[in-house]
């Protein structure tokens, strides 16, 4: 329990750290791509960047949320040009949806500054530490594969 009573207030900081970062680190077209973007349109661009294209539904069961949110987040990343629908030649009515060259723009600029602030927990963590927590987290999150998010 003590690892759930942690992960909730980290997870709402780097929430805020995420969106109050993209409210000035970037300059020229960068800055316009990540103005204002919420962390729900984050995570859908970070998706489409480590998986190619994907469909609302796939992105809903990778980040474990129902797809009317994601669909919401596909829907103010599409009005941003930052991702675009393309058809699904295995199911005609579920596009996929991809990133446009502005969504890759906007968001390697976006994971270059968080693993920028990110470097700094440093401390005294080794890559076994890390490596560990990783592990330990991944399979907290197995154990409940089965929960329906929708």
């Amino acid at each position: 329990m003590e690892v759930f009573d942690l992960i909730g207030p980290l997870y709402r900081r780097v929430q805020r750290k995420v969106e109050e970062g993209a409210q000035g680190a970037y300059t020229g077209e960068q800055a316009q791509a990540v103005e204002g973007l919420s962390v729900g349109v984050r995570a859908v661009l970070d998706l489409l960047h480590k998986h190619g294209p994907m469909t609302v539904p796939q992105m809903g069961r990778a980040q474990a949320i129902s797809r009317q949110f994601v669909q919401r987040m596909v829907n103010d990343a599409a009005a941003r040009d930052l991702v675009e629908s393309t058809p699904n030649p295995a199911h005609q009515r579920s596009s996929l949806i991809r990133l446009t060259e502005k969504g890759r723009a906007a968001i390697a600029a976006v994971v270059a500054r968080e693993h920028a602030v990110l470097r700094e927990v440093g401390g005294d963590l080794t890559d076994a530490d890390v490596r560990t927590c990783v592990r330990v987290l991944a399979q907290m999150l197995t154990l409940f594969d089965t929960v329906d998010v929708n």
